[in-house]
Parts: structure tokens; C-alpha cells; sequence
């Protein structure tokens, strides 16, 4: 540790080992609650209210933050990310500039090939192919698609909007939420001269570079495959 932190760490009136402690817990509880939560973005307010339950320092959230996300990455190839969205306005209009909490989620940058040699769980790769599914249909749609249309495009891949016990996804509806709650899809009712629409939209993280670049390939791949069938007819 530097000069600059320990001096930094006397003027918050901690120890190095108070806040080690802290560090660790902080990283603990972020693994726990993005495996618990399927990737549900974990809200900043409760990390803050983690490392502050004992400290009253304002500044001591962001030197603890700051230095779990280097241990995360470092240690465990995670990188946690920061997520912030606006707010559903409380008017007619349908955004409003305020802005919503802000909160974490965290994303390999471990080498493909290791990740899913020793990382990758098997077990949820269907809920990765409905995820990319459902996503490219959005993409191609211009990035927003009415949720009739949504259904009637996942209608013909086998998914129904009544489905509740699918022999791979369950409950269809609730899968989709899931895409909600985890931020890589939003849900906007849209005021019209017919009357309310429910569009689906691309959120956060299906915007992220990353995911963005998986899902172009992944629509190319498609493509391909398509026009090879064809060409070969």
C-alpha cells in the first residue's frame, strides 16, 4: 500500500485491516447476489449501506468500491460495471431526466476458451440461446418492437405467450421478465392515437459493446447458415 492510501486511510480512521474486511465482503456479497439473482444488476445503495452499517465516513463507499473492483478483475476476471438508467416519469411523458439509482453488474473478461472451460455453467446456456433470441429479434426490429409483434416472431421458433411450462424455458413470460429485471431488455408503455402500445427496447447491457458485438455475430452466423441453405436448394 502507498504512502497517499495509508494517509488516506488515517483520515477515514480506519485500519488496513478494517478495510481489507470491508473489500472482502463487498466482493462476497456481489458473487453471492449475481449467482442468487440469475445477473440481476445489485443496487449501489446496498453495497453502500454494507460497507457503512459500522462507518460513517462519506467518502469511505467509493475508496471500497474502487478497490473491490480491482480485486474482482484482478483475482476473478470480473469486471463490475456500472449500470444507470432514467426513471420512468411520474407525467405523460414517457421518460423523464431523472435519474434512477445506480447499481453494479458484473462480466467476464476472462478469455472465451477459460471461461467455458472452468467457468461456464452448462446448465443455463438455454437461458443464454432465449436471451440471443430474443434480443436479435429486437435488434432487426430497429432496436424497439411492439410486444404483439414480439410474440408473433417467438411464435414461430416454438414460443407461446401461454406457455407456462415450456420442456426447456418453463414459464415463457417469466423468462422474458427475467431479460427485464436483468436490464438487457425494457418495457415502455407508449401513449398513441390508438391508445397504449408495450414496446420492448433494447436496455443497458444488451447495448454494451460486448454484448452488442456477440449479437451481431451471432445474427451473421444466422444469416449465413440461411443463405447456404439456400444456395444449396
Amino acid at each position: 500500500m502507498s504512502v497517499c492510501d495509508e494517509e488516506e486511510l488515517l483520515r477515514l480512521g480506519i485500519s488496513r485491516e478494517e478495510k481489507d474486511k470491508l473489500v472482502a465482503e463487498v466482493i462476497r456479497h456481489v458473487l453471492f447476489k449475481t449467482y442468487q439473482s440469475s445477473g440481476c444488476p445489485i443496487k449501489r445503495e446496498d453495497l453502500t449501506q454494507l460497507i457503512t452499517k459500522n462507518y460513517r465516513q462519506y467518502t469511505l463507499p467509493s475508496l471500497i468500491l474502487n478497490e473491490a473492483k480491482e480485486k474482482l478483475l484482478s483475482i476473478f476476471g470480473y469486471e463490475m460495471k456500472e449500470l444507470q438508467r432514467s426513471r420512468a416519469s411520474s407525467t405523460k411523458q414517457a421518460r423523464s431526466s431523472q435519474q434512477d439509482a445506480k447499481s453494479y453488474v458484473i462480466t467476464s473478461r476472462l478469455p472465451s476458451d477459460i471461461y467455458c472451460k472452468f467457468v461456464e455453467d452448462k446448465g443455463t446456456c438455454h437461458a443464454s440461446g432465449f436471451a440471443f433470441v430474443v434480443l436479435g429479434i429486437i435488434h432487426l426490429g430497429g432496436g424497439q418492437i411492439s410486444e404483439e409483434n414480439l410474440w408473433q416472431h417467438l411464435k414461430r421458433v416454438g414460443l407461446n405467450e401461454s406457455d407456462e411450462n415450456h420442456p426447456v424455458f418453463g414459464n415463457i413470460k417469466q423468462a422474458l421478465e427475467v431479460l427485464i429485471q436483468q436490464r438487457y431488455l425494457q418495457k415502455d408503455k407508449i401513449n398513441g392515437p390508438e391508445g397504449n402500445t408495450m414496446m420492448y427496447g433494447l436496455a443497458e447491457r444488451a447495448l454494451d459493446e460486448a454484448v452488442s458485438k456477440k449479437l451481431k455475430d451471432y445474427i451473421a452466423q444466422i444469416a449465413k447458415k440461411d443463405l447456404e441453405t439456400v444456395e444449396g436448394d
